[in-house]
């Protein structure tokens, strides 16, 4: 019998790269017709850099405030604390500049703009639910009326999502936000403002999008539109990771990296679901502060491993995209992010086998495991997978 699916194309209206991020801003602005433009940077971009600034000149008047402390993981009490100020400003547009987590936050302005949130306890109304059709989506709430403009500094890519993760400090988990029209309505990818990223920042976030790509291909819900942009995706970011890692002025190999993480989010925007490393992830940063990046540096090769018995074939694909089909995907993913220098094991980043058991409850919590290739019926099986990441 055919297969049948279902692509649903977000409510984006246009990706420039390879673009002046000051010029792209200004046009983008007036294209919008907007008036009072609120910024939301990157704390450290503004301080040390002429970035924020040359934005700023470029929106003059136009330019109606700026909040640059968002703090990583996205806190509710940092979104509630832009959200106050881009209300008191009368923001018409909210541009993000920086990276995944101020991303996140500008998406989760938009919503708490529109439903007038103003308290970290009334945010839970903002939660994604679970349909009665068994689909994760958004609650009952008002759509936004002020949307946003991302200049993405990493490789994250949260600006080609429709869902924002905030962290709830009072229990440490990360909820989602969804709603189809918080996804920025322009993405500006411009190469020459990452290279005041950190490189580790960079590189680990560059894994981050690979991760997207590969549990996007080995999902049991992959479809052809999605394995074409991830399978493309991941090539270009293989690649494009060890050229900037060899010579960080290398421009074209920044850019490369930028579309790269922007195929590796066909997945997940046309509904395909991520797996474990993304589960597991959410929880080592929300709960232990462990960046984005790194999570998916220590967990994708041995969630690979775990997976293999279920997506053998799938797997074959990945390790095809990087460019050797006849070697074993988790151990390429190995190779490629040891040689970038990055931690590969959850002891690198802080985390031993005491907190096994609580990452592993909370894990189940979240929205990806029950979605993994490989069945996952229960905590142990959990231990499994982050004993083999030890």
């Amino acid at each position: 019998m055919p297969r049948t699916g279902r692509v649903v194309f977000s409510q984006m209206e246009d990706v420039q790269f390879g673009v002046d991020a000051a010029t792209a801003v200004a046009a983008t602005a007036r294209r919008c017709g907007a008036n009072r433009v609120f910024l939301m940077a990157s704390g450290t971009l503004n301080r040390d850099t002429e970035v924020v600034h040359r934005i700023r000149a470029a929106l003059g008047n136009t330019c109606a405030g700026l909040f640059d402390r968002i703090s990583p993981h996205t806190p509710r009490s940092d979104v509630l604390a832009a959200s106050e100020q881009a209300r008191a400003a009368g923001a018409d547009l909210l541009v993000t500049i920086g990276g995944g987590s101020i991303t996140d936050a500008g998406k989760a302005v938009q919503l708490c703009l529109a439903n007038d949130v103003r308290t970290i306890e009334s945010m839970d109304r903002l939660r994604s639910v679970i349909g009665a059709d068994g689909a994760i989506g958004p609650p009952p709430c008002a759509p936004p009326s002020v949307r946003q403009v991302s200049v993405p500094t990493t490789l994250s890519a949260a600006e080609f999502s429709a869902v924002a993760g905030v962290t709830d400090l009072r229990t440490r988990v990360k909820d989602l936000f969804r709603h189809p029209s918080i996804i920025p309505v322009t993405v500006i990818l411009d190469p020459v403002i990452t290279a005041h990223t950190p490189e580790w920042l960079f590189i680990s976030t560059g894994i981050r999008a690979v991760d997207h790509c590969v549990e996007g291909i080995c999902s049991r819900e992959a479809h052809p539109f999605a394995d074409a942009q991830a399978l493309h995706g991941l090539g270009m970011l293989t690649s494009g990771l060890a050229r900037v890692k060899a010579v960080p002025s290398d421009q074209e190999a920044r850019l490369k990296c930028q579309i790269g993480a922007w195929l590796s989010m066909a997945p997940i925007a046309t509904g395909v679901p991520m797996g474990a490393s993304h589960g597991i992830g959410y929880v080592l940063g929300a709960a232990f502060d462990v960046p984005h990046g790194h999570t998916s540096c220590v967990m994708l090769p041995s969630v690979m491993r775990w997976n293999r018995p279920a997506n053998a074939d799938r797997q074959k694909l990945v390790a095809a995209a990087m460019g050797e089909p006849l070697r074993d995907a988790a151990d390429l993913l190995d190779a490629l992010i040891r040689d970038l220098g990055m931690p590969r094991s959850l002891g690198a980043v802080g985390i031993g086998a005491e907190h096994f058991g609580n990452i592993a409850e909370q894990a189940m919590a979240t929205a990806w495991i029950p979605r993994n290739p490989r069945p996952i019926d229960g905590p142990a099986q959990l231990r499994e997978i982050l004993e083999l990441a030890a």
